[in-house]
């Protein structure tokens, strides 16, 4: 048996769903809308944070090449201050080689003949080790001067030479594996003026 009639029971169970149902709508929907600016948020913070992450693998294989130019620079131009070094010896040889070949055929005797001999063995041996290591001699007669690997220090008439061109070296120059350690001293070709 039913105390209550089923009319009066079904009002007020539709009551019931009406008025609550508004407020619960609405906090769903600001559950969204705060869900919704916090999802934006985090897909900012993602953006950003891979932008500065794709910058910092950037920079670490620049610094990566940087040190790794300067440690190949280093293994190759090292050596430069004892090249110097070993080119003013080289200079002496010669000019000591040539001195003693220019009394040989005086006919001086055998034994200044094989000291000739052997300090041209020690020039060509000299000449092959810098070779080895990159040392070379520039060959600048008859090319154009250039102030990265020549020095002007006299001027000479230009006969039989075309002007502004080398013609004669007073000192040798060398390059390292392409760089200039020393410049060349050089005479330069200049047009006469009667």
């Amino acid at each position: 048996m039913c105390l209550y009639s089923t009319a009066a029971h079904q009002r007020s169970t539709g009551d019931e769903c009406h008025v609550d149902d508004a407020p619960e709508e609405q906090t769903q929907a600001l559950t969204i809308r705060m869900l919704e600016i916090r999802s934006s948020k985090l897909e900012e913070q993602v953006r950003d944070l891979t932008e500065r992450y794709q910058k910092a693998l950037a920079d670490s294989d620049t610094v990566r090449r940087r040190t790794q130019k300067f440690v190949e620079d280093a293994k190759l131009f090292g050596i430069q201050s004892f090249c110097r070094d070993l080119v003013e010896v080289a200079d002496i040889l010669e000019r000591t080689a040539s001195g003693v070949a220019a009394e040989a055929p005086g006919g001086r005797g055998p034994s200044l003949q094989r000291l000739c001999e052997g300090l041209a063995l020690v020039q060509e041996r000299l000449q092959g080790v810098f070779a080895k290591h990159g040392l070379e001699k520039m060959r600048p007669v008859g090319g154009r001067y250039d102030p990265y690997d020549h020095e002007i220090v006299c001027h000479v008439a230009a006969e039989g030479a075309v002007p502004g061109t080398i013609s004669v070296v007073k000192q040798e120059g060398y390059k390292l594996h392409g760089r200039t350690i020393r410049h060349a001293h050089v005479g330069v070709a200049l047009e006469t003026q009667e």
